[in-house]
């Protein structure tokens, strides 16, 4: 199935869905923003001028000089808190402002630093120049103004400047990655989308619980109580499969069954069979949840040692029963209606005999499964003699507003010249005329 394209709306959606990721990845990259900031603290730059007297002196020349090792050798023992000559070497800049001024700016660790290693290193060039025997020739050169005061940010104000662009930089890339992956994705997401890959509808769309052990199935089952909507959504999956509240005093034993068919790579679609078992007994239906024979036992285990342990479940859900058969044998006659839960491996589904059920549904999670897994395992359902009449979605994404229904195929009308008799009468235009 082809991807949409994408514009603002759908790539917002794409955003919100992977905010997890969206969200660390801007969190480590502030983070690392920050540790930059702290273990390179930011510089301060101090500047100094020296003037130079014009007597055939070339002012290229001197910046070179400025910058040149016994020069800067000559200004260490004046700079405070000291530092290296390499140090000082890359971090000395000097340019010429006129013909005859000379622009000195020292960065250092501290301003106290930048200012006297400034200071120091125009001082250290008025010495070497104007000496007698100086190897360049004596020139006139006398400073101009002294270090003025360092520029550069606080620390604090660097690690929030360097956060910042952090962020912004880890939110620029994770936002373009997710959005590079999202097309990669061939999983099903909208509900419009997960009908259309197989051609038939969904029956329901709910939010399902996540239980991580046997005791949170026990829970689910016994205490399971949907909201108004959600409960609705229920109550119509139900009456599309034949069990209602008003059927529910049918003879015992000719109520409908259902097998909910899920995928193994797809667990969070178990919970969509036990949470319609236990919302039909809610409402006053005798019903009885059957965990079938699986092709990857792990993925229900836990589900299994619930029913294994409460095969009777009390409160909202006391018309519950819970099996875990191995074939066909040991569903109650009495029961009014029978939920099946079976899981497949999409790659090479295989059915299990297990109790026989009047329908078959498909659970998928919404981002749980793509189009070619849905009908590998439509297609192994078809093999085993099952036909899947519907689908059940598990939760569904809220920004989804399609509903997944295929609407009917409508006959196409016969156009054609209508039938004529004794006073039949035939519409020509606004007017009706009999014959």
């Amino acid at each position: 199935m082809s991807q949409p394209p994408l514009n603002l709306r759908r790539s917002v959606q794409i955003v919100r869905r992977y905010w997890i990721l969206v969200a660390g990845m801007t969190v480590i990259a502030l983070s690392a923003g920050v540790a930059y900031s702290v273990l390179k603290p930011p510089l301060f730059t101090s500047q100094a001028l020296v003037v130079i007297s014009q007597n055939g002196s070339n002012i290229s020349t001197e910046v070179v000089i400025v910058s040149s090792e016994p020069v800067l050798a000559g200004a260490l023992p004046d700079i405070r808190p000291a530092m290296s000559l390499q140090t000082l070497q890359n971090q000395v800049r000097v340019k010429s402002l006129t013909s005859g001024v000379l622009s000195v700016n020292v960065q250092g660790s501290t301003a106290a630093q930048a200012q006297s290693a400034a200071n120091a290193v125009a001082s250290s060039y008025i010495r070497y120049v104007g000496t007698v025997h100086s190897p360049i020739g004596h020139i006139s050169a006398q400073m101009l103004a002294r270090a003025s005061p360092p520029r550069g940010s606080g620390a604090l104000k660097q690690d929030i400047i360097d956060g910042v662009t952090g962020a912004l930089a880890g939110l620029v890339v994770a936002v373009i990655s997710v959005l590079l992956f999202s097309r990669r994705d061939r999983r099903l997401r909208e509900l419009a989308d997960i009908a259309n890959s197989i051609g038939v509808p969904v029956l329901a769309a709910i939010p399902v619980a996540h239980p991580a052990d046997a005791a949170g199935w026990a829970t689910l089952l016994r205490e399971y109580d949907p909201g108004a909507v959600e409960a609705w959504r229920l109550r119509q999956a139900l009456t599309q499969l034949g069990a209602d509240a008003d059927g529910a005093g049918r003879a015992a034993g000719n109520g409908p069954s259902v097998t909910v068919v899920s995928l193994s790579s797809d667990p969070v679609a178990v919970a969509l069979g036990p949470q319609l078992a236990a919302f039909a007994a809610s409402v006053g239906i005798s019903t009885a949840l059957v965990i079938g024979p699986q092709q990857d036992t792990n993925v229900t285990a836990s589900l299994r040692a619930a029913c294994a342990v409460t095969t009777r479940s009390s409160g909202r859900s006391s018309c519950l029963e819970t099996f875990a058969p191995v074939a066909r044998a040991g569903v109650p006659p009495g029961a009014q209606f029978v939920v099946v839960v079976l899981v497949v491996d999409a790659r090479e589904p295989v059915f299990p005999e297990t109790v026989s059920t009047a329908a078959t549904v498909l659970g998928v999670s919404a981002g749980g499964a793509t189009a070619e897994q849905m009908a590998q395992v439509a297609t192994g359902a078809a093999r085993d003699g099952r036909d899947v009449v519907g689908l059940l979605v598990a939760d569904p994404e809220p920004s989804d507003q399609t509903s997944g229904r295929i609407p009917n195929p409508q006959r196409p009308s016969v156009r054609g010249a209508p039938a004529r008799g004794p006073g039949h009468r035939v519409p020509t235009g606004n007017q009706t005329v009999a014959d």
